[in-house]
Parts: C-alpha cells; structure tokens; sequence
C-alpha cells in the first residue's frame, strides 16, 4: 500500500470514529408558524427527563404562547448570553456554555436563525453542529420556508424573499425528521385564538401569509420533505447488495444567475430524493473570460457556485468553446445518470444559432444511456 493510501484509509476511519461520537440529531419541521413545533419538544423534553436523560433547554422561542410557556417549567434551562449591538442589550444562545455543561440532550429552537453579528457563528444551524459534534443529542425545529433548495418554490407560493435558510445537508444529517401537521382550518382557528401571534397582528396575518391555499400548498411541501426523509433512512439502511446503481445528477449553468439559482435548487431536490451525489457544472466561453465578463454577472456567477456548495454540491468549472463537449466529458468522467439544464430563453437568432448544440447534446446523451432533464 503506497503512503497516499494509508493516509486516506486513515481519514476514513477517523471519519467513522468521529461520525460514531456525534450526537443524535432529531428536527421537528412544519408548514408555518404556531402548528406546534416547540410545543412538541418541550413534550418530549419533559418525558425525556422523567426517564432519566440529562435534558437541557438550549434556547426556546415560546412567541409569549402561553402554552408554550406553561411547558418550560420544571425544565433545565441553560442561560443565554447578554452582548450588545448597536447600542442594546441582546440575548443569545450561549453555545459555550452549552459544551461546558455537555448535557445528554439539549433542545434547540429556531434553526433557521441568523445569530447577532459577533458571535462565533453566523448561523444557528452552524452552532447546532458544533453541539453534535461534541457528542451532544440535540432537538430542534424549522418551518418548511426555510429550506434552501425550496425557496423559489416558497417564493412563489408566498410572494415572501424568505432571508434565514438551512441548507438542506443538515435536514439529510438527521437521524429523524418528523413533520408536524395541522389542517389549513386548524391552523387559522389557531390564529383567530390568538395562540399564534398577538391579536394586533392577526388580521394583517390573515390577509397575507395565512390563507387557506397558501397553507395547503406549504403543507404539502412539508410532508413531501418529511417523506423523503423517510425513504432516504430506508434506502440508506438496505444492504448494498440490493442497492439500486446509485443516480448522480450534474446540472450545468451559464451566467444567467436566475436561471442557474432555480436549475442548482431544483437539482439539489432530485439528488436529496435519490440520496446521491450531484456536481455543477459552469463552463467558461472566450466571451466569458475574466476581461471579457461583466462585473455583476460574474459577482452572480460566484454567488450560485457557493451556493451550490452550500447544498452539497461538487463543483466544477471548465473552460472550452464547446459547451457540449465539457458536459459530455463530465459525464463520462464521473459516471453521471441525469443532465439537468434550464429551460432555453431563447430569441430567434438564437435558437438558429443554438438549436443544433441542443440537439447535439441530446443524441450524445442518447448515446450514452444518460437522462436528460429540462427544469422550467
């Protein structure tokens, strides 16, 4: 065994050893605010704790719901940590602390959260993984809003830009994914009660975000997650020999920064349904070149390319004047099942100019035994 191999048997052991420390990971997800997400933890806290676990709360956000509140007595409660910003006091999540006291469990709310500028990390799903890998269990909750490779989807559905969002990796890391659902009538009675938001706020709620077909078509998104999850842990625990030949997904891109975010986002959803590996692909043109690019499109570029790292993608960027013949490349380099491009925008030029590359790229996928996927 030569020395590179050694040393990459050893890291992937080590991985093992340091995946077998990790603490469990349990995420309570829901289609909106107030279906009960914290009020299914503090539950479980609370049983927990009567078997003899070692349960701390974390951070909770109760939204002042009585309910809520009523269920975070009798519970251990770690402190948070005071800072200032901007001239006020603010409180958060005291992630030190947290590692110092090493509880069995700790429950932790509002994944999605973006923490206060200074602190050590940006985002509480960031400081989530640094409990797990401490060896700490850890539940917590996110809406399905939040959800990175959904947004356009929720965008749409919702006329909201939804800013804190966890990219999906941390949904596949969990041990368990349990949805958290109310009917549509539910969830407005709910609110009309006043369980959700103060009474001041219910009307404009009920005017926007919570109408009957929107908290349908989320609550769909949010069970379709959910049973993902499920499918994931089953084939995930098949034994390999009667595993499927394993999908992997490239989506390839051009500049065009909406159409390459949508294609990246869509892609990454197909490669967490199949749990599989998946690549982007950029190709760089003579008329793309650094001197050539336009500061913000290239300013977008980089942008989606973190992005699709963000989501677990591997990314590759290549240089070539035959957009067909890098994809066709990638393909066989690195045995992928499925192309995934945006749908064409095309003027007439160029569809005369283009049309023959698309065909082009259709029978040599054709011919590779390669599916091809257009995503609108």
């Amino acid at each position: 065994m030569q020395p590179d191999d050694r040393d990459q048997s050893a890291e992937q052991f080590l991985r093992l050893i340091q995946e077998s420390r990790r603490g469990k990971f349990k995420i309570y997800i829901g289609m909106s605010a107030g279906v009960g997400k914290s009020y299914r933890m503090l539950q479980e806290a609370h049983a927990l704790l009567r078997s003899g676990i070692n349960v701390q709360i974390g951070f909770i956000e109760t939204h002042n719901r009585a309910e809520t509140q009523a269920l975070v007595e009798g519970l251990p409660v770690i402190g948070r940590r005071k800072l200032f910003y901007k001239g006020r006091e603010l409180e958060e999540m005291d992630v030190q602390a947290i590692l110092n006291i090493h509880p069995e469990l700790a429950i932790v709310d509002e994944l999605a959260h973006t923490n206060i500028p200074g602190s050590k990390n940006e985002k509480r799903w960031q400081d989530v993984l640094e409990i797990l890998d401490a060896g700490i269990n850890v539940i917590s909750a996110v809406n399905i809003q939040h959800i990175e490779s959904l947004y356009d989807e929720v965008r749409e559905i919702t006329n909201i830009d939804v800013t804190e969002r966890v990219p999906d990796r941390i949904l596949q890391m969990a041990d368990e994914v349990v949805n958290i659902d109310l009917t549509a009538d539910e969830l407005i009675t709910r609110l009309k009660e006043g369980k959700i938001y103060d009474e001041a706020k219910v009307q404009t709620a009920l005017t926007n975000f919570f109408q009957p077909e929107k908290i349908l078509q989320l609550r769909e998104l949010a069970l379709r997650e959910v049973a993902t999850a499920v499918e994931r842990k089953i084939e995930t625990s098949l034994p390999a020999h009667i595993q499927a030949k394993p999908e992997r997904f490239l989506a390839s891109i051009s500049s065009n920064s909406e159409v390459a975010r949508r294609v990246i986002r869509r892609t990454a959803r197909l490669a967490a349904y199949y749990n599989s590996r998946w690549y982007v692909l950029y190709v760089q043109t003579p008329a793309e070149a650094p001197d050539r690019i336009r500061l913000d499109v290239q300013r977008h570029l980089i942008n989606n390319l973190k992005l699709a790292t963000e989501l677990g993608a591997e990314v590759i960027q290549a240089k070539g004047t035959d957009v067909v013949n890098c994809i066709m490349e990638e393909v066989k380099k690195r045995n992928v099942t499925t192309v995934c491009i945006g749908k064409p925008h095309f003027n007439l030029i160029q569809i005369i100019l283009r049309t023959f590359a698309f065909n082009q790229l259709l029978a040599r996928l054709s011919e590779s035994d390669t599916d091809l996927i257009i995503l609108s």
